[in-house]
């Protein structure tokens, strides 16, 4: 079983991915992935989907992992896990191996959400006992800033640039964390690095229970979101006090609000600390915040009927 999260115990446990990787000062995933791996009393085996994560912390025979790691492909990082753990099932009832091994992956939103859905849905589907962590930046960042299916409402990158044809991106987000849990997985959940005691309590309970598990983790890339290099953990708590990336499970089909804003904030709060959304704030794009902060207050509504539903 996993012991209880305590920050004494937490600093004195190895950090499994070290400093002096390439990944920009003040991103998002490496974070995640500190906290993800802080959180684990297991071994681990990870694979990597090709993105920022994946060509910034290996290059050539110089690692930051510390863990079994495997790079594969953009759209195959559940594929290759899933088959790794199919190995690992194998191995163990031939009595090779009697460890207790975990298997995570890790994807950006484009190899999650678009490139890498099938394998992830396929991987899913099959039941392999794995987490598949999403480190959710929002567009194709490690190629140039593209807009994925992930991208909000609005956003400006290079493939929907804010101008006078186009004011950003036209289109909703797509809800990954919804879609997973539609598959009948036991586990699907959101987190935020802002809020690290929650995200490390969903990676200890997901790594417990046995089948295929999700989390969809927001990590905030200062290249694409226009903003400061030392904001991600700001933006990331703006996010979920804005209700923009509000913090919830769904264990066995049953939604859970994990973290209740005590002041809901208005959605502007999030937006105007990014570039990325500064031409929403011109008077002709005036129906695009509104209709931002209709979508947040929908999702958000709809959410806590949800989890009222289960309330004891």
């Amino acid at each position: 079983m996993a012991t209880e999260l305590r920050l004494k115990e937490l600093s004195k446990k190895e950090v499994l991915f070290s400093s002096g990787h390439r990944m920009c000062a003040g991103c998002g995933a490496p974070i995640v992935v500190k906290m993800v791996l802080l959180a684990c009393d297991y071994p681990v085996i990870a694979s990597n989907a090709t993105g920022c994560l994946e060509v910034s912390s290996c290059i050539s025979d110089y690692t930051a992992w510390k863990i079994p790691w495997i790079h594969n492909a953009f759209e195959n990082a559940a594929a290759t896990i899933s088959g790794v753990e199919t190995m690992y099932r194998a191995l163990k009832k031939q009595g090779k191996i009697d460890k207790e091994i975990k298997f995570i992956a890790f994807g950006g939103d484009g190899g999650t959400y678009d490139i890498g859905l099938q394998s992830l849905s396929g991987a899913m589907e099959r039941g392999h006992d794995m987490l598949y962590i999403c480190y959710d930046n929002g567009a194709y960042m490690n190629t140039g800033i593209q807009r994925s299916s992930a991208t909000p409402l609005g956003a400006n990158t290079t493939t929907c640039p804010a101008g006078d044809v186009i004011p950003g991106k036209t289109q909703e987000r797509k809800n990954i964390t919804r879609i997973m849990a539609a598959h009948n997985i036991p586990y699907a959940a959101q987190a935020s690095p802002s809020h690290w005691l929650d995200l490390m309590k969903k990676v200890r309970k997901a790594l417990e229970i046995n089948g295929p598990k999700f989390m969809n983790i927001i990590s905030p890339c200062n290249r694409g979101w226009r903003s400061r290099t030392d904001d991600a953990i700001l933006l990331s708590r703006l996010a979920v006090a804005t209700c923009h990336w509000p913090l919830y499970e769904i264990e066995y089909g049953v939604t859970k609000i994990t973290f209740k804003p005590k002041e809901k904030k208005p959605v502007v709060d999030f937006l105007k600390t990014q570039g990325r959304f500064k031409h929403l704030f011109s008077p002709e794009n005036e129906w695009l915040l509104k209709k931002f902060q209709e979508n947040v207050d929908m999702e958000w509504e709809r959410l806590q009927k949800e989890a009222s539903l289960y309330a004891s």
